[in-house]
């Protein structure tokens, strides 16, 4: 990888919740500048411009044809992934996307086709892999120290969504539900350190048919569940190492760790993968403790937006760390496994992507 000698102007589309977190990553980073929002509500990429000197408030229109912005960061919601990614790329921008890619394999897979036609390149999000956790363990694999990985566990149990969020329809309706949203953190963090997947079986279950809203202006409403709420899948991974994995809106709590990899001569706890950092403990064969490991790989302090720096250091013809490729490999991964759920059928998993590459211990440069 190589700095660039300028940085990367960036264009944001979308300007609701998430922004916030972005807006708080970019000043940490030296290789990205922000230049300009859009929203269609005009008024809050107006607010946003208001209170960040030297960025612009365009249109959706505006900003597809300012020339100034190199990259499209497409924090729309996940219906409307495809449309303004496929825009950017037709105006000769790259990409870098929230997660999902698109709402479904078939949209995503033309975005990867609009990509290759107009050589341009594509991010997405989740880089929380990006971090010093999940890169520490990868560090820890890579190293040997669990010898070769056998399996994998990784799981996710809440109570459901609709306890904290003032409008959790989405979450309860086809394309939503645990897997699809929590999952692509686990998956993009299984593959970044056991490597692509091969096939998948899964079962699901689906155990009320509504939900009653917890906060917010709605409290007390009822909605209806025409979704699976709790995900069980195998992943089976080229490597011929085994993944199970656990979504669920209908647990109350688990002690059980976020995510465990299991090798011949050792055990790894790794953290959160929705979180940047975290400890990272190892049991080795005939130890009767767990020690925890220093810190060894992964971006310094990371949070959202980091993807974007990294896909901006990524020299031409190379893939970003937290590539489009991986995210449609996940995106896949998780279908196959709903798929599987009512099939009662193993699925092969028809895509592959790169294991990423290894992130070394780095520093973030702060904007002067």
């Amino acid at each position: 990888m190589g700095k660039p000698v300028e940085p990367l102007n960036i264009g944001i589309v979308g300007c609701g919740f998430i922004i916030g977190a972005y807006l708080e990553t970019f000043p940490k980073l030296d290789a990205v500048r922000l230049v300009a929002v859009a929203d269609l509500d005009r008024a809050r990429a107006d607010a946003v411009a208001a209170e960040h000197p030297g960025v612009r408030s365009l249109s959706v229109d505006e900003l597809m044809a300012d020339d100034e912005v190199q990259l499209v960061l497409n924090l729309t919601i996940p219906a409307a992934h495809a449309e303004v990614a496929l825009r950017a790329l037709a105006a000769g921008k790259q990409v870098y996307g929230e997660k999902p890619l698109a709402a479904n394999s078939e949209q995503a897979a033309t975005i990867l086709e609009a990509a290759a036609e107009a050589g341009l390149t594509i991010g997405c999000a989740p880089d929380t892999v990006l971090g010093t956790g999940t890169q520490t363990a990868r560090r820890a694999i890579d190293d040997g120290l669990i010898g070769k990985p056998i399996s994998a566990t990784a799981t996710m149990m809440t109570p459901g969504h609709e306890r904290w969020h003032p409008n959790p329809d989405f979450y309860y309706l086809p394309g939503g539900g645990p897997l699809l949203d929590m999952g692509p953190y686990y998956v993009s963090a299984l593959i970044n350190l056991l490597g692509p997947v091969a096939s998948v079986i899964g079962a699901a279950s689906h155990t009320r048919d509504s939900r009653t809203i917890g906060s917010g202006p709605r409290e007390g409403e009822t909605i209806p569940v025409s979704t699976d709420t709790h995900v069980t899948g195998v992943l089976v991974h080229e490597s011929g190492a085994l993944s199970t994995l656990v979504m669920s809106f209908d647990a109350v709590a688990t002690k059980a760790s976020n995510i465990e990899i299991h090798g011949e001569t050792g055990s790894l706890i790794v953290p959160d993968p929705n979180r940047f950092e975290g400890d990272v403990q190892l049991r080795s064969l005939g130890s009767d403790d767990w020690e925890t490991l220093p810190v060894s790989a992964g971006y310094v302090d990371a949070s959202r937006g980091i993807g974007i720096q990294d896909l901006a250091l990524t020299e031409p013809g190379a893939e970003p760390r937290a590539s489009a490729q991986l995210a449609f490999h996940s995106l896949e991964v998780m279908e196959s496994v709903l798929r599987s759920a009512h099939s009662g059928q193993s699925i092969t998993i028809s895509s592959t992507c790169a294991r990423p590459e290894a992130v070394p211990l780095t520093e973030l440069s702060v904007h002067a």
